[in-house]
């Protein structure tokens, strides 16, 4: 551009050469024909950087966040791999057992030892319900096992706090909490009945407060309560078809 520049001085100095508009012509094709050569210059400048191992400003970005990414993921696996290892050498902690525990050995104890082996089906701890202990009774232990709760001398359970029934499809319950005020303990009393006939004994006799509730699980759930009373609906009409607790319960009457 600079020789360019001097030959044009020259040739305006010496008075010769092509009229003005020809120079300007000129100088734009030389203008044209650097920026060509620059570029072929920057063009191989770059081919000869790939060609030595050198790669764009992008590639190496993308290089480095691969290699991120895969030293992240080098350390989750070996951290991973640590704590599998730590588990397997450290013992799992053992559960503590529930501070229930003792009085419902004490129960189970009493039963065994006065009624027999045969008068339980299961007894357990029961997490969902405060660890109350919980006896399951055999249908045909039901009440003989109430009964000795509530006179054992040992046991004393004089208060029932609540009956109520569940249909478990494949089985009806009834549920029973007793309370006794000398030891200020609790226990959970359960029996499962067939549920096509779903009949037990009432315990009515032995606590009063079983009157309303046993009626309330024959209402709603159809549990026939032998020897209750007056056992009736408490809720809906003596002529109410159904049991509406029941899963397979239809309405009679869709628009009520």
């Amino acid at each position: 551009a600079k020789a360019a520049a001097a030959a044009k001085r020259k040739a305006q100095e010496a008075g010769g050469g092509a009229d003005a508009s020809a120079g300007d012509d000129d100088d734009l094709a030389k203008k044209k024909a650097a920026a060509v050569a620059k570029a072929k210059a920057a063009a191989a400048a770059k081919a000869k950087a790939a060609a030595s191992g050198g790669g764009s400003a992008d590639d190496e970005k993308a290089k480095a966040i691969a290699a991120a990414k895969a030293k992240a993921a080098a350390a989750a696996k070996a951290k991973s791999a640590a704590g599998a290892k730590a588990g397997a050498e450290e013992p799992v902690e053992e559960k503590k057992p529930s501070p229930n525990q003792p009085y419902l050995d004490k129960y189970v104890k009493a039963i065994t030892d006065n009624l027999g082996d045969d008068i339980l089906e299961d007894s357990y701890i029961n997490p969902l319900s405060k660890d109350v202990p919980t006896l399951v009774a055999k249908r045909e232990s039901y009440y003989r096992l109430a009964e000795f709760l509530k006179y054992n001398e040992l046991l004393g359970f004089d208060y029932l706090s609540e009956i109520h029934g569940t249909d478990f499809q494949t089985h009806m319950e009834v549920y029973v909490h007793l309370y006794s005020y000398k030891n200020r303990q609790s226990v959970a009393l359960k029996v499962k009945l067939d549920r096509d006939q779903p009949v037990i004994e009432s315990l009515a006799n032995l606590w009063a407060g079983a009157n309303w509730p046993e009626c309330e699980a024959y209402d709603l759930l159809g549990i026939k309560f032998e020897g209750h009373p007056n056992l009736h609906r408490i809720m809906l009409g003596e002529d109410w078809v159904g049991h509406p607790l029941r899963k397979d319960y239809e309405p009679y009457d869709v628009e009520v």
